[in-house]
């Protein structure tokens, strides 16, 4: 759709979701999705852990629910690409209600339960791309910036006052009444999306569409094979493999090289999120007046930078002060990828590509857990958070160089 509106008519956050109910259901059934799934997040791995007093469980737990669905992501982004997204994202509600009210109601022991995290992760792998997919269907090309950034806001401000909630609600309700909670959270999600008008796939013909397993190649393929698209997934993919560390790195960082106690680590590993808080609130209101290019491209920057600079900080308040600029780079990041996949993208191939960008994300950062772990024991918490950061900016230079040739 042209941008043939002048700026200062642009629409805020505010006025938006306000003027548009159809995206305003999709940015409350994702906000209160993601409230539900951090809340469900803190109860099972506490209760993961008071059964089997073992920390690997708890990190098999978090690697099935996290990393496990995006082996699968060339398959649950062809989904949407040949479904209607309204119902795709209603049906993987529904089923996420149903698990997690299984799990609940039933309490199953570790083997079982890891099996139900994984169909609910699974489940929860084919709404993202879906959900994403949906917004230039449903609001204007020159409201994009505004839009991604609402939800960028809607979604992590959901994710943070998830364990807050959870919390307040554990002495009342135990682990059993959280998990209820959140299956009740998708059904009200479900309910939300079910207002939103149809949006049926881009090539609805059948004879021009070729089998699922060959639209899922073709998914990958056009990643591949379009320069501008390739670039922006690899850059950030990279960036996110040298940096997805830093959640463990902190936690060290704060005790170890700091002298900190246990809030001083909560206080680090705040930072990041009341960055991201503070990036999309400001970007709702702005980022429709700046590049989109050069926003994904600072991001990456930023991100990158807030981890090297931390490697070096003295205090945990500046390194707190780091973390959050940091956040506010990653809410960049987020905002100007998906707005120009959005832009650049087919209708017909935005939902496998992602898919596939999100489950290489994942995978990315399972590497950088790994390694990042390795280089901790190797090394120290500074050396480590200045390698990945400094390798974030050596990878940003290169997608920078790639993006500005393809232009």
């Amino acid at each position: 759709m042209p941008d043939g509106q002048p700026e200062g008519e642009r629409s805020g956050a505010v006025r938006l979701l306000r003027r548009n109910r159809p995206f305003a259901a999709l940015w409350s059934a994702r906000a209160i999705s993601f409230l539900g799934d951090s809340m469900s997040l803190v109860a099972l791995m506490l209760h993961v852990a008071d059964n089997t007093g073992q920390a690997v469980a708890v990190a098999v737990l978090l690697l099935v629910g996290d990393f496990a669905p995006s082996l699968l992501s060339p398959l649950t982004g062809t989904i949407s690409d040949r479904f209607d997204l309204k119902r795709v994202m209603v049906a993987c509600e529904l089923v996420q209600a149903a698990l997690v009210a299984v799990i609940a109601l039933t309490m199953p022991p570790l083997p079982l339960l890891l099996v139900l995290v994984a169909f609910r992760a699974l489940a929860g792998q084919v709404f993202q791309p879906a959900s994403r997919a949906a917004v230039p269907a449903l609001v204007r090309d020159r409201d994009l910036e505004t839009a991604n950034s609402s939800l960028g806001f809607g979604t992590n401000g959901g994710e943070a006052l998830g364990p807050l909630v959870a919390a307040a609600l554990f002495p009342l309700l135990g682990v059993r009444g959280v998990l209820l909670i959140d299956a009740a959270t998708f059904v009200l999600s479900a309910l939300l999306l079910a207002r939103l008008p149809k949006l049926p796939p881009a090539a609805p013909d059948e004879e021009a569409r070729g089998s699922f397993l060959g639209d899922a190649r073709a998914g990958i393929g056009y990643i591949l094979s379009v320069p501008a698209v390739r670039a922006i997934a690899v850059g950030f993919c990279a960036v996110v493999a040298f940096n997805g560390v830093d959640d463990v790195a902190l936690v060290f960082l704060a005790k170890d090289t700091l002298g900190g106690d246990d809030s001083a680590v909560s206080l680090l590993l705040a930072g990041v999120g009341v960055g991201l808080l503070a990036g999309y609130l400001v970007l709702a209101g702005r980022a429709s007046r700046l590049s989109m290019t050069v926003l994904f491209l600072a991001g990456l920057a930023v991100s990158s930078a807030g981890n090297l600079l931390s490697g070096l900080a003295w205090a945990v308040l500046a390194a707190f002060v780091l973390q959050t600029i940091r956040g506010i780079g990653i809410a960049a990041l987020d905002v100007g990828a998906n707005t120009l996949l959005q832009r650049l993208v087919p209708p017909t191939m935005l939902g496998r590509v992602f898919g596939n960008l999100y489950g290489a994300l994942g995978a990315a950062a399972a590497l950088s857990y790994l390694a990042g772990g390795l280089l901790l024991d190797l090394t120290s918490p500074g050396t480590t958070l200045i390698i990945a950061g400094a390798g974030g900016l050596l990878a940003t230079a290169v997608t920078a160089l790639a993006v500005t040739r393809e232009r």
